[in-house]
């Protein structure tokens, strides 16, 4: 790496950091003067999307998006899960409760960023309360709320979509609402195609920590990536969990371009797309 790119990439995380502090210090302040918890949630939530609009900026971001939903759909949104980039974008798009880990709540700033944006927490490492938890998402979705639920549990590396977990999307059905799938792509990196050889600057996954993760990303120019709205489903609060579980997988897992080692060898003129959506 150049050292224009090492200086670039440091006024993005010094940019990035201001963002953070004004979010986390804005956050502070209206979860304190806002003590209904709905309201709160509510205020959290939205005060959320506004900073992942600021935040896309940080790392050059533009997010294209197919088949948006309505501001006033309250659904649950099932969709593939690779790392933070799809998270601020997904946020960025449309104000959301974002369902996360404990462990995530035990980590140092991570843990204050998700708490003041109104995220609900679930155990991914023992599932002996998963009723309860689940019980808390289904109450959510009934308050108004659209949720989302990276069913995957954990992000992936971006070579595939993992299969999704079952008992915590059967909170769709049993708050009356509907899974609304929907499937993350990078499109374009650098302005040109996406290779094999950007993906760890892409994706966040496995044992890597934040800061290492977001430096690599801020090395890049600039992202292209796009979220797809699928068609929704309206599961019964009796159905089948594993089948709506294997459904809502192939529908998005069918719509996810995976990293291959053989895109490092396609050219440009071949990778590149036009892009008709609308982007953020």
């Amino acid at each position: 790496m150049t050292f224009i790119q090492h200086l670039r990439a440091a006024f993005r995380l010094t940019y990035f950091t201001l963002i953070i502090i004004g979010y986390l210090v804005n956050a502070f302040f209206l979860s304190i003067l806002t003590p209904h918890s709905i309201q709160r949630r509510k205020k959290q939530a939205e005060n959320s999307h506004m900073y992942s609009k600021l935040m896309l900026k940080a790392f050059n971001v533009t997010v294209i998006c197919k088949n948006n939903i309505p501001e006033d759909e309250h659904s649950l949104l099932v969709g593939n899960h690779i790392g933070f980039i799809d998270i601020v974008a997904l946020h960025a798009l449309r104000s959301s409760v974002f369902i996360t880990s404990l462990e995530m709540k035990k980590t140092p700033v991570l843990g204050q960023i998700t708490d003041l944006a109104g995220c609900a927490y679930v155990n991914r490492k023992n599932r002996m309360n998963i009723h309860e938890e689940l019980k808390g998402i289904t109450d959510v979705l009934k308050q108004g709320f659209r949720v989302v639920l990276y069913a995957e549990a954990v992000a992936s590396n971006g070579e595939q979509v993992l299969p999704f977990k079952k008992t915590l999307m059967m909170s769709a059905g049993f708050a009356g609402k509907a899974i609304r799938p929907f499937v993350f792509n990078f499109r374009s990196v650098n302005g040109g195609p996406v290779l094999y050889s950007h993906r760890d600057s892409l994706c966040w996954y496995g044992d890597e920590t934040f800061l290492p993760a977001i430096w690599r990303s801020m090395h890049l120019d600039s992202v292209v990536c796009e979220i797809e709205f699928l068609d929704p489903i309206f599961p019964a609060a009796d159905a089948d969990r594993s089948h709506l579980a294997q459904q809502v997988y192939e529908v998005v897992s069918s719509h996810f371009v995976p990293f291959r080692p053989e895109m490092g060898s396609v050219t440009t003129e071949n990778q590149s797309s036009k892009i008709l959506s609308h982007s953020v």
